[in-house]
């Protein structure tokens, strides 16, 4: 069995995950508490040692990676992780509790979705977890709601390494249990593990049946930072591949007024609803596997103004006849930049995926109408078009004129898409800052220009239109537009 050279560090966690006596007895007198070991194998064979801090169990799933300084329990609670094992690269992770209300589950999940109240990822990782929050909106210890929820975690590794190791080799699968530490019988079991690629997650956490969607209690307890939402006047039907209730949220604020469906409902009965617009959500998993979805979303573009996030802007690809291509580690985090191409400007986004579109796979450029250029950079590096700030468009074989919207800085891969000839528009990463920053909101209220027959509504200033929404913004808005 291979190991890494970076084990030998977070080997010497065993020696603390089964102390002694004396040790066992000083630890018990702190807030941290004594806690049993705990376990995590890589599929290559690398090994972590340290304690659990969540429930106790077993569990496989992709081991991933996400770099948000907060945030936590939005990321935890994201259907979007389903199926996978997130370590959280920030080191301290519970300094400032739970507040259940930040969940990001969505409101009807108790009766409608399928599985419990317990969020769709398999296991957290973190170097510290802390026991003692402190933060007056705070109801309960992260430790404490994982138990709760039966989410099992791992503390007291070095998250660092892992990330490295992860950065360099890629995701993969793993196992993290706290009741067998056996390598051996833990690299059986994690050789039996399904893989993400192929697997359909998107049907463990959809709804089962449509329903409307309205502020709740979640909306109440932040009263304090974010306005009433603007009233609606756009009937939209979402299909629920694992949305954010965020993103619900954020459609809310724009003026949609919020149907949801499930994942696998037939275009012919959303059109029946006639809605103003449709609206394809985030989920997990590979979305080669969600066929039941992006097979109706063809028949869907051209009828009616479409908007897809994340995984939805995977379905709009896969409709168009694109290839979606597995990343390395994926782009999981609050800090990734993104450039406008339309606009010329850079946000900073939140992201949450490991497949993305292979933008030439969507046909020939269109030289007149991409700057004079007539081939695909041969690299593949999106980076080409947003260093000359041209947007390009290529001709798709089923919808017309296809444009690239938006270039990730970090790597060059496609963040977004606008198809010219049906009111259709899509971006890879999350606008609704949950958590993240708010550079993206923009995109909610662009999906609103659209509707209402908005040639140019992609290109918004999005320094006045980040503070739309918050309280806390007015001041500095007014200030703005004076």
């Amino acid at each position: 069995m291979s190991t890494s050279s970076s084990i030998g560090t977070t080997c010497q966690a065993a020696s603390h995950a089964q102390p002694k006596s004396l040790a066992q007895q000083l630890i018990a007198a702190t807030s941290k508490k004594a806690r049993s070991a705990a376990i995590l194998m890589l599929a290559d064979g690398t090994v972590f040692y340290g304690r659990a801090c969540g429930a106790s169990g077993e569990v496989t799933g992709e081991v991933c990676f996400n770099t948000s300084l907060e945030g936590y329990f939005e990321v935890i609670t994201d259907p979007s992780y389903a199926g996978q094992i997130v370590t959280m690269t920030y080191p301290q992770i519970g300094n400032y509790g739970v507040n259940v209300a930040d969940t990001q589950m969505a409101p009807q999940y108790p009766q409608m979705y399928c599985g419990n109240l317990s969020p769709a990822l398999r296991g957290l990782v973190v170097h510290d977890m802390c026991e003692t929050p402190s933060n007056w909106r705070s109801e309960m210890s992260l430790p404490e709601y994982l138990e709760e929820r039966n989410i099992v975690a791992i503390e007291g590794i070095d998250t660092r390494a892992l990330v490295r190791h992860l950065r360099d080799n890629g995701s993969q699968k793993g196992i993290l249990s706290t009741i067998d530490l056996d390598e051996k019988s833990l690299a059986a079991k994690l050789a039996e593990a399904p893989e993400l690629v192929g697997t359909n997650l998107v049907q463990t956490v959809s709804c089962k049946e449509a329903y409307s969607y309205s502020y709740g209690r979640s909306m109440k307890s932040r009263a304090f930072a974010v306005q009433e939402p603007a009233p609606a006047r756009r009937n939209v039907v979402v299909y629920d591949c694992g949305i954010k209730r965020g993103i619900l949220d954020g459609l809310v604020n724009a003026g949609c007024a919020p149907t949801l469906v499930p994942w696998n409902t037939p275009a012919s009965e959303v059109l029946k609803l006639q809605p103003d617009g449709v609206f394809l959500s985030n989920g997990p998993g590979d979305p080669d596997a969600v066929d039941a979805t992006y097979s109706q979303v063809k028949k869907l573009l051209g009828k009616v103004p479409v908007f897809g996030i994340c995984l939805g802007h995977q379905m709009i690809s896969l409709a168009c006849g694109g290839s979606i291509e597995k990343l390395k580690y994926g782009h999981r985090g609050g800090n990734q930049p993104v450039m406008n191409l339309l606009s010329g400007r850079v946000e900073v986004t939140a992201q949450n995926h490991g497949f993305n579109l292979v933008f030439p796979s969507l046909g020939e450029l269109i030289s007149e109408e991409s700057g004079g250029v007539s081939k695909h950079p041969v690299s593949g590096d999106l980076r080409f078009w947003s260093e000359r700030r041209i947007a390009p468009v290529v001709r798709n074989k089923r919808f017309g004129r296809i444009r690239l919207t938006h270039v990730n800085l970090n790597d060059g891969t496609c963040e977004g898409i606008q198809l010219l000839d049906a009111k259709a528009f899509s971006v890879q990463y999350h606008p609704e800052a949950s958590p993240g920053p708010t550079d993206a909101h923009y995109l909610f209220t662009a999906f609103m220009r659209l509707m209402d027959g908005e040639e140019d509504y992609l290109n918004i200033d999005i320094s006045k239109d980040r503070l739309a929404g918050w309280v806390f913004g007015s001041e500095e808005k007014e200030a703005h537009n004076a």
